[in-house]
């Protein structure tokens, strides 16, 4: 007779920890064959991890799910959601700790951002040879990780020479430009150019230096205000360069 084939979930263990269990213990396996300099960024990268969860993780809960967590919140506990919930809620929210909290919520180091990538790419291979995640959801944390460890530290630097430029600016009188001539937005990045960005909105060309455009990649969001100044678009204020 044919064994069938087991499935990721036949793996589970019986009783699912939560996500600060099991956050715990990927840390703990870690710690035996990482040196000490590496699993200290480690052990950030999993606070900061679990900070986001906490705050952010709740956003995605059913009704009765959200009550249970509003109940435990309410009664003082405010790492609830780590402390209710089970580390399958742990790579879905990738997206929303690489793509938004690291870049919004944390002033980090190029090494940091490199390690936040790394950190959630091993991760997302511990859940699944534990059974918590499914194959499909280890690629998708994989992937994840790997390109923000590519892409988090690209767009830090962009946006770091974004502003610099910005700086450049000459002074003006906002009242005496046209409507469409002050843009302060999100703006997506729809075309780059050598020492030129494209964006969403038909706003472009702005011009940039050579490294701002090596850096710059189609689809990346950046917080800014720019202004048309004698049919030139120039920047006035540059936020965060979101990496997609």
């Amino acid at each position: 007779m044919e064994t069938p084939a087991r499935s990721w979930h036949h793996d589970r263990v019986a009783e699912t920890p939560t996500i600060d269990a099991a956050l715990d213990a990927f840390l703990a396996d870690q710690r035996r064959r990482l040196s000490e300099r590496t699993m200290r960024n480690y052990e950030y990268v999993v606070e900061l991890l679990r900070d986001s969860l906490n705050g952010y993780g709740p956003n995605g809960l059913e009704k009765t799910e959200l009550r249970r967590w509003q109940k435990a919140y309410d009664q003082g506990d405010e790492e609830a959601f780590c402390h209710l919930f089970g580390p399958e809620r742990i790579v879905e929210h990738f997206g929303e700790f690489l793509g938004y909290f690291m870049v919004r919520k944390v002033l980090a180091s190029q090494e940091l951002l490199r390690s936040a990538g790394t950190v959630t790419k091993k991760l997302a291979g511990w859940l699944f040879e534990h059974g918590y995640v499914s194959s499909d959801e280890r690629e998708d944390g994989v992937e994840q990780g790997s390109r923000a460890a590519r892409n988090l530290p690209r767009a830090e630097r962009l946006a770091n020479l974004l502003y610099e430029q910005s700086r450049s600016t000459p002074p003006f009188d906002p009242d005496a430009l046209g409507r469409k001539d002050l843009v302060e937005d999100y703006l997506v990045i729809q075309r780059v150019e050598p020492e030129a960005l494209y964006f969403s909105g038909g706003i472009g060309p702005l011009e940039v230096s050579t490294r701002a455009s090596e850096l710059a990649q189609v689809g990346w969001g950046v917080n800014a205000t720019l202004a048309r100044l004698n049919n030139t678009w120039r920047l006035v204020e540059v936020g965060n360069v979101y990496p997609h």
